[in-house]
């Protein structure tokens, strides 16, 4: 056993780390030069692989190229580990960025594209596959329908991770068109890799087997169907363990990329690509509104920065146009390359444009994005190669093709995407998630809610925070956690009451329930904060000035002490239809305001009326430099309203500015809110040291005592 773990040669892992030293910095490299030049990184990545194989330094200097292109299987075999690693670690970031919803709403066009894109290349390649010359067919021309038919599929297959790559790059990914690409690349990928495991069972069975074509088919469903139920359920069980059971750091990573791999394996062992398993598990814990939005963020910083430079830089090193230098075979090659890119292009806009009605451009964008064969073509070919179905010439043309058509992916796309206007509803969904890029409410996925049994769940608190986050959960999705602290003579209590309350939250929202035995609640919370949450919510009560706790000792200690934001909903009676269609936002310039404004728009109703205020403060300071300090001051107000109606109306919120001068700016905002009867008044503030009491400012407390209306505290 000892004999079948061993480590490779040293000679072996010195060549690997100098390869993938070179290989990285030369893709990064010119990767940073290609973005300069305005072009996707990933084609100075491809062409650092280039440039460093056999094609050009090979040529030139053949004993530097020994340092930088495998020399046996053992080198080689090691520096594909590190490829495969790179391209599933993409495929998963890719994953995580694909919008089912969207694709579902625009399956019928990538459905159109996809069959198009298939048809045609196809039928180019078994029609070239009958041309090629019996010499170049091993077994001189005698497996001709089998070479045929897997020169087909070789050209009807897209890359997705040169694909998804190409449209990070160019800033398309979260386009319409970008997404449904994505999709018609996975039915195009399956739909080949199906007609591969066809084609590799008539050349190690030498004839036509119809059950070897219905188990391929058969393997496909089976993985689509498997990987929606049983995977997902794996995601969701071993999200939920990993989350709430163990407190170790990067712990989610480490389940992300676990997980990846062993689907990976699942498909490798159906006889498909591992890529695909991985990109099945970013698709499902893409949809798993529980994980931390940090996470995708740690595996795009090993995949962009890391693997998936080197896996783009092998695949260019498998390039050799050395080995293509006769006319004959020159001129082979540029008939492959020529008839792929013109099927593929010709059949995804024929597609698109006439079976799903797409305007000119949109549909020649979907041409030039299938276009691309990258590294799954050049897999494609080892596989034809290693099975003999293809011979050396034949495999050096269909690598080359796969190659030159993901360098001419960008390119194409870049110049046709120009011309394609966004229509409104994308539009608009571009603007809303520009505009939320980076704000306090795109982090939230995870929401923390302790309640206590009272009453009734309608009404007040309960029925106000529902309503806020139904609203946040309504673009992406929460996962929220109703969590009771109580004794054991309670529980059966508070688990009747966090039943009752699961039907108040909308259907875009997770809900999980948990109660807790624990003397202290406020411990209980804090410690449970502390579990990957991004926003505490807390109902308080009727704020009574006279008392030491500002909301209640229990909410004041947990705001005081949480170390994530924290929201605080002072409920007002209300009723049980209650929505925030008018909403004040009072606001200083301070981060804190705007904080407090990014969540105002987003859990406004769509036919909301926002007023933004700014009072500013009539003291001596202002009486005594006159009048123009006032005036100056009342400019800033004004500029500082109008940054937030902008970003208001940039989301589609109707949104109206006043900037008063008072004595007293709370009172201004009370009177605000009184004369345009608001339903919620959202205010932003930061804890204050104090030594045992939640101090918000003397200004914060009189709204919060006085304010007819529900009251936000959104603590930052």
């Amino acid at each position: 056993m000892s004999g079948t773990f061993s480590a490779a040669p040293h000679g072996d892992i010195l060549h690997l780390l100098v390869m993938i030293t070179v290989l990285l910095a030369a893709a990064r490299g010119l990767g940073e030069l290609s973005s300069r030049l305005g072009q996707p990184s990933v084609i100075g990545e491809i062409m650092a692989g280039v440039l460093l194989g056999p094609s050009v330094l090979g040529a030139i200097s053949p004993a530097l190229a020994a340092w930088t292109v495998p020399q046996n299987a053992v080198q080689g075999h090691l520096l594909e580990v590190v490829g495969l690693i790179g391209v599933m670690f993409l495929l998963v970031v890719i994953g995580f960025e694909t919008d089912l919803a969207l694709i579902r709403q625009k399956a019928r066009i990538a459905f159109a594209a996809a069959v198009g894109g298939l048809v045609l290349p196809l039928a180019g390649g078994l029609l070239l596959g009958y041309l090629f010359p019996p010499d170049l067919i091993p077994g001189s021309g005698r497996n001709r329908l089998v070479f045929a038919l897997f020169l087909a599929a070789a050209l009807s297959i897209t890359a997705i991770p040169v694909l998804a790559k190409v449209l990070r790059d160019l800033g398309l990914m979260r386009r319409d068109a970008g997404q449904t690409m994505i999709a018609s690349a996975m039915i195009d990928d399956i739909t080949g890799w199906t007609l591969l495991g066809i084609v590799t069972s008539l050349a190690a069975l030498g004839r036509v087997v119809p059950t070897a074509i219905v188990q391929a088919v058969l393997t496909v469903v089976g993985f689509v169907l498997i990987t929606a139920f049983v995977g997902r359920y794996i995601v969701t069980r071993s999200l939920a363990i990993v989350q709430d059971r163990m407190t170790s750091e990067n712990r989610l990573l480490t389940l992300v990329v676990a997980l990846a791999f062993a689907w990976g394996a699942f498909t490798q062992a159906l006889g498909l690509e591992p890529v695909l398993g991985a990109f099945a598990v970013g698709i499902l814990f893409g949809r798993m509104r529980r994980l931390p939005a940090d996470v995708p963020q740690k595996l795009e910083g090993l995949s962009l920065g890391i693997f998936g430079p080197i896996f783009f830089a092998i695949a260019g090193l498998k390039v050799d146009i050395t080995s293509l230098a006769q006319p004959r075979l020159l001129w082979l090659t540029v008939l492959v390359v020529g008839v792929a890119t013109a099927s593929k292009t010709i059949g995804a806009y024929l597609g698109a444009r006439y079976l799903a009605g797409q305007g000119h451009w949109t549909a020649l964008a979907f041409g030039s994005g299938l276009n691309a064969r990258g590294a799954v073509g050049i897999i494609v070919a080892s596989i034809g190669l290693s099975l003999g179905i293809l011979g050396q010439p034949a495999y050096s043309m269909v690598v080359v093709m796969a190659i030159v058509t993901s360098l001419m992916a960008p390119f194409a796309l870049r110049y046709v995407m120009r011309r394609v206007e966004p229509e409104a509803d994308e539009a608009a969904r571009l603007r809303r998630e520009e505009t939320a890029a980076g704000s306090l409410v795109s982090s939230i996925r995870r929401v923390l809610l302790p309640v206590r049994p009272r009453g009734g769940v309608h009404g007040g608190a309960q029925t106000i925070e529902a309503v806020l986050l139904g609203h946040l959960a309504r673009d992406h999705g929460l996962a929220v956690t109703l969590l009771s602290v109580a004794d054991r003579e309670q529980r059966a209590q508070s688990a009747d009451f966090l039943n009752q309350l699961e039907p108040l939250f909308g259907g875009n929202t997770s809900v999980t329930k948990r109660v807790i035995e624990d003397a202290d609640p406020a411990a209980a919370v804090l410690n449970e904060a502390q579990r990957d949450y991004d926003l505490v919510v807390l109902g308080a009560r009727e704020v009574d000035s006279t008392s030491e706790a500002l909301f209640g000792g229990v909410v004041d200690e947990i705001v005081r002490l949480v170390g994530i934001p924290s929201l605080v909903v002072r409920g007002a009676a209300v009723d049980s239809d209650w929505r925030p269609r008018r909403i004040v936002i009072p606001t200083d310039g301070t981060s804190y305001s705007r904080r407090a404004a990014e969540l105002a728009y987003a859990v406004a109703e769509p036919d909301a009326l926002v007023t933004v205020v700014h009072v500013v403060q009539s003291d001596s300071s202002t009486h005594a430099t006159g009048t123009d300090r006032a005036a100056t001051k009342l400019e800033i107000g004004r500029q500082l309203t109008d940054d937030l109606r902008q970003v208001g109306e940039s989301l589609g919120i109707a949104t109206e500015t006043e900037v008063r001068m008072g004595p007293a700016p709370e009172d201004a905002i009370l009177a605000t809110a009184r004369r345009i009867d608001a339903d919620l008044v959202v205010l932003g503030t930061g804890v204050r040291a104090a030594s045992s009491r939640l101090f918000l400012g003397p200004r914060v407390e009189r709204i919060l005592s006085a304010c007819p209306c529900p009251v936000v505290v959104v603590n930052t």
